[in-house]
C-alpha cells in the first residue's frame, strides 16, 4: 500500500510523563477498517495485535467518545532510545473501506518523547501489562535482609556468565528461568543505558493475587540477576498492580488504590508520599475541586470520586430489557509519587477505564397543558443526546414524525438541565384521536394516549414508551329549559344541544323518547335548537301538587341525566294552575279526587250527591258541579285486577227525592244518572302513603282516571221481594268440597273464588240473575269498604 499525508484533524498524539498517547478521529474512520503496524527501524513494520501489545508496552483501545486510542511505553519493544532521554516511535496507520484491508491506504505517523527526570523506580500499571524499570546505579539489595531475599542467594551460584536471568517467587514456589523463556511466557524484559525494566501480563502462573486495604492486588514477585567476572547485580523487580477497587453510588464512582503496597515498601515505617496526581483523558487535572472531581488520601488508601456525568466522562444511552438508562464512562489515571529507605523515589502509575453498570432512567412526562387555549403540551425526557425520536402513535394510530407535523401535531426538541434534551408533543384538546369523556356537570375529560418510538445511541436500539395525559375543562354549558302552559297543556322548551351525546332525558325512571311520547299522549317537535313537549294536563306523568274545587295546581317534571352513569343532574320543571270544570285525578298514595259535572233536568241539588258508601259526600259543590276527595280504601270503593292493571271504583250517585202527589201512591224518581269513577294503577306500582316522595323524580306515578255516566232510568222495574237465595263458596273448580259456613275464609287478591249460588224458591215465575255480588268486612252488607266479585252480572 502506498504511503499517503494524514487528514487534518485525524491524529492527535502527546506524551505524558513516559507514555506515547496517540488518538485516531473516529468520524474520519466512519465506515472504514483500521489497522496499527508499529514501523521498527531495522526489521520494518511490525503488525499490532494483541499478544504483541501486553508483552511490548503497547494499549489499543477507545476512549469514552468512541475514538481509537494507542498508548505506548517509552521502554516498549521497538522504541528509538537514546541515552533514556530521548524516546521516538513510528506508526503506520492503514486504512481500508474492507474488512480484508485489501486496497489500504497507509499514513505513517512518527511520535517523539522526551523524558528526563527517571525515579529510582517506575511502576506501570496498564490496562493489558505491569511494568517495572530500575535504575541500575542503585544499591541493588536491602539491607534489611528478609526471607525473601536470603532465599535467592543459593540461587545465584547458578547465574551464568554475562546472562540475565529471572527468579519468580510465588505460593507454588520458586522459578528461575532465561529471558528468552520468560519471553516465551509473554514476560518482556531487557536493560537500557541506565535501567532494567521488565512487563508482565496479568495473571500469569508465576503471578500471585493478594488483597491490600481492600483492593484487590495483582503481583510478581521477581529478582533479575547478572553475573559478570567479580560482579554478581541482584536486582528487585516486584511489581503488583490494583486489578479493580470500584465502587458506584447512584451518583458516584469511587476508585480507590492502596496508599502503600507492602511487597513495594519493604521498610514501611520508612514511607513518605510525596505528590499524588490525578488525570483524565491522559491530562493531568491540576485542581479536581474545579471539575467536581474529589481527589483525598489517608495512611491506606488513595480515593478518587467523580460525581456521575461529570466533565471529561461520557453518558451514554442504553437499553436493559426494556427499559432506558444510562452507562457513564472516564478515562482515569492515578500518578503516586514516594520514598522509601530501600528505593529513594518510586514513581507509581495506574491508569484505569471505568465504566458504571447500566443505571435505569425511567423518562417522565411533564403536562404542561394549557387549559385556556384547549392545547395539550407534553414533553418526554429526560435523555442525552443520542436519543432520537422516531414515530409516535395518538390512541393507537401510528404517525411518522413528517405525517405527524403534517396532521397537525406539533413535535419539536427542548433542552433541559445537566446537558440532557427531551421532546414537546402538542396537541389540539379537539383532535379527533383525543378521547372526550363528559364527566361531573358539566365538564370534559379529554385524554390523549401517546406511544413513542425512540432510537437509542450509535447502535440505534429501538425503545417504547406509553403515556396517558389527562385534562379536565368545565367547557360545557348546561340546557336551561323554558316552560309554559295554554289552557289544557303544559309546555316544555329544551335546548337538543348535548341530547344523547353527554345526555338523555327521563320521565321518572324512564328514558322519554319518541315511543312513551306517543303512548303519554304527549307531542313533541324539534327544531334547528331545540325539543318543544306538549303535554295535556291529564296525560301521564302530570304531578298536580293542589287540587279543590274547580282548580288544579299541575307541574311537569323531565330529570335531566348523565347518558352513562344516569346521574341527575338537573330538573326541567313547568308549573301552572288550570281551571277545570270536571277532572278525575288519581294520586299515588290512592287518593282520589273528583269535579264531577251533573246536568240534570230538572237540577240535582248537588250537596245530596254521594259516593258507594252514602256517608262520602262532596267537599265543595255548586250548582252543577260536585268535589270528592277519598282514598281507595274508603267510601265503598271496589277493586279487581285488569291484565297488569288494578282499577279501582266508585260511583257518584243522588240520593232518592219523593215529591208530593196529589193521590197515592207517592211519586218517587230516581236520580238522573250514576256517574261510575274508575282509577287506573299499574300493578308492579306501590301506591305510597303522602303524596310526594323526597326526589320527585323518582316519585310513584299518578294513576289514570275516567268518569262513565250511565243512564238509570227504569223503563221496567221489578217488583222487589224476599227470596230464598244460598250461596257457597267451594274449595276448588270441581265444587265437591266446600267451606264451612261462618268460617274465615283467606283469599289474595289474585286468587279465584269458586261461589255458588242457588235459587230455592219453588214458585215457577222465579228465575236467579246474578247482578251484583261483593265481600264486606262485616255482616252489614253495606257496610266499607267492599269488593266487587262481579257487577252487572
Amino acid at each position: 500500500s502506498a504511503l499517503y499525508v494524514l487528514p487534518p484533524g485525524f491524529v492527535e498524539s502527546s506524551c505524558h510523563s513516559r507514555i506515547f498517547w496517540m488518538k485516531l478521529n473516529k468520524f474520519l474512520l466512519q465506515g472504514k477498517f483500521f489497522q496499527l503496524e508499529i514501523n521498527d527501524p531495522y526489521v520494518g513494520p511490525v503488525l499490532l495485535d494483541e499478544k504483541l501489545a501486553s508483552r511490548c508496552g503497547y494499549v489499543l483501545s477507545e476512549d469514552v467518545w468512541g475514538n481509537p486510542v494507542f498508548r505506548a511505553s517509552v521502554l516498549g519493544c521497538h522504541v528509538a532510545n537514546e541515552a533514556d532521554e530521548l524516546f521516538s516511535l513510528t506508526v503506520n496507520i492503514k486504512v481500508s473501506s474492507f474488512s480484508s484491508m485489501r486496497a489500504a491506504v497507509t499514513y505513517t505517523y512518527p511520535m517523539y518523547c522526551s523524558y528526563s527526570s527517571w525515579a529510582s523506580r517506575e511502576i506501570v500499571c496498564e490496562e493489558n501489562y505491569m511494568e517495572v524499570s530500575v535504575r541500575t546505579d542503585v544499591p541493588a539489595v536491602s539491607n534489611d535482609y528478609t526471607v525473601a531475599w536470603m532465599s535467592a542467594l543459593p540461587e545465584t551460584q547458578n547465574v551464568a556468565y554475562q546472562l540475565w536471568q529471572l527468579m519468580f517467587v510465588s505460593p507454588s514456589g520458586r522459578k528461575t528461568i532465561t529471558v528468552s523463556d520468560a519471553a516465551k511466557l509473554g514476560y518482556s524484559f531487557n536493560n537500557t543505558l541506565s535501567r532494567v525494566y521488565l512487563r508482565a501480563p496479568y495473571h500469569t502462573n508465576e503471578s500471585d493475587v493478594s488483597v491490600v486495604s481492600g483492593v484487590n492486588m495483582n503481583m510478581v514477585t521477581s529478582t533479575s540477576m547478572y553475573r559478570q567476572r567479580w560482579l554478581l547485580l541482584l536486582i528487585d523487580t516486584t511489581v503488583s498492580c490494583p486489578v479493580d477497587g470500584i465502587s458506584f453510588t447512584d451518583t458516584t464512582l469511587t476508585w480507590t488504590v492502596p496508599s502503600v503496597i507492602p511487597t513495594l515498601v519493604v521498610q514501611e515505617s520508612t514511607f513518605l508520599s510525596k505528590t499524588i496526581l490525578m488525570g483524565v483523558d491522559g491530562r493531568v487535572i491540576v485542581n479536581p475541586e474545579e471539575k467536581s472531581y474529589l481527589l483525598e488520601h489517608n495512611e491506606t488508601h488513595i480515593g478518587i470520586t467523580v460525581p456521575i456525568g461529570a466533565e471529561g466522562g461520557k453518558l451514554k444511552s442504553s437499553i436493559s430489557g426494556g427499559v432506558y438508562g444510562v452507562i457513564y464512562s472516564i478515562d482515569l489515571f492515578l500518578e503516586h509519587t514516594w520514598t522509601d529507605a530501600d528505593w529513594q523515589t518510586t514513581k507509581y502509575t495506574v491508569i484505569k477505564s471505568i465504566t458504571t453498570p447500566f443505571m435505569p432512567q425511567i423518562p417522565t412526562v411533564i403536562n404542561n397543558t394549557l387549559p385556556e387555549e384547549r392545547l395539550f403540551n407534553v414533553a418526554f425526557g429526560h435523555f442525552l443526546p443520542d436519543v432520537s425520536l422516531v414515530a409516535i402513535a395518538i390512541g393507537n394510530v401510528p404517525f411518522t414524525l413528517r405525517e405527524a407535523q403534517h396532521h397537525g401535531f406539533k413535535i419539536y426538541e427542548t433542552p433541559f438541565s445537566n446537558r440532557t434534551k427531551g421532546f414537546v408533543l402538542e396537541v389540539s384538546f379537539d383532535d379527533p384521536y383525543v378521547l372526550k369523556e363528559y364527566v361531573n356537570r358539566n365538564e370534559t375529560k379529554y385524554t390523549l394516549l401517546v406511544n413513542y418510538s425512540m432510537s437509542v445511541g450509535p447502535e440505534m436500539t429501538p425503545y417504547y414508551h406509553s403515556a396517558e395525559v389527562e385534562c379536565v375543562i368545565a367547557d360545557i354549558e348546561l340546557p336551561e329549559a323554558v316552560g309554559y302552559c295554554d289552557e289544557e297543556n303544559l309546555y316544555l322548551v329544551i335546548p337538543t344541544f348535548g341530547l344523547h351525546r353527554y345526555w338523555n332525558l327521563y320521565l321518572g325512571s324512564k328514558p322519554l323518547n319518541r315511543h312513551v311520547a306517543l303512548t303519554n299522549g304527549y307531542l313533541a317537535a324539534t327544531n334547528s335548537t331545540h325539543l318543544i313537549l306538549q303535554i295535556p294536563l291529564f296525560a301521564m306523568g302530570v304531578i298536580y301538587e293542589e287540587v279543590s274545587f274547580q282548580k288544579i295546581k299541575a307541574r311537569f317534571d323531565v330529570a335531566l341525566r348523565k347518558v352513562r352513569t344516569t346521574e341527575t343532574l338537573q330538573m326541567f320543571s313547568v308549573r301552572c294552575n288550570f281551571n277545570s270544570s270536571a277532572f278525575i285525578i288519581c294520586h299515588p298514595d290512592g287518593t282520589i279526587m273528583i269535579s264531577a259535572q251533573m246536568k240534570t233536568i230538572p237540577a240535582i241539588d248537588m250537596s245530596k250527591t254521594k259516593l258507594r258508601d252514602s256517608s262520602c259526600k262532596p267537599r265543595e259543590y255548586n250548582e252543577e258541579h260536585a268535589f270528592f276527595k277519598f282514598h281507595v280504601t274508603t267510601c265503598g270503593t271496589s277493586v279487581r285486577f285488569e291484565g297488569d292493571h288494578i282499577i279501582y271504583e266508585n260511583e257518584i250517585s243522588y240520593e232518592k227525592e219523593t215529591l208530593p202527589g196529589q193521590s197515592i201512591p207517592t211519586i218517587t224518581r230516581d236520580p238522573d244518572y250514576r256517574l261510575t269513577v274508575l282509577c287506573y294503577y299499574r300493578a308492579k306500582e306501590t301506591l305510597v302513603l303522602g303524596a310526594f316522595a323526597s326526589d320527585p323524580s323518582t316519585s310513584p306515578p299518578f294513576g289514570s282516571g275516567t268518569m262513565v255516566p250511565r243512564s238509570n232510568i227504569a223503563v221496567y222495574r221489578r217488583i222487589r221481594q224476599a227470596l230464598n237465595v244460598v250461596s257457597r263458596v267451594s274449595k276448588d273448580e270441581s265444587f265437591m268440597e266446600f267451606y264451612e259456613p261462618n268460617v274465615a275464609i283467606i283469599k289474595r287478591p289474585v286468587e279465584p273464588v269458586f261461589l255458588e249460588v242457588e235459587l230455592k224458591d219453588e214458585s215457577p215465575d222465579a228465575e236467579l240473575y246474578l247482578e251484583n255480588c261483593w265481600v264486606t268486612g262485616s255482616l252489614d252488607f253495606n257496610s266499607t269498604p267492599r269488593w266487587n266479585i262481579t257487577v252487572d252480572g
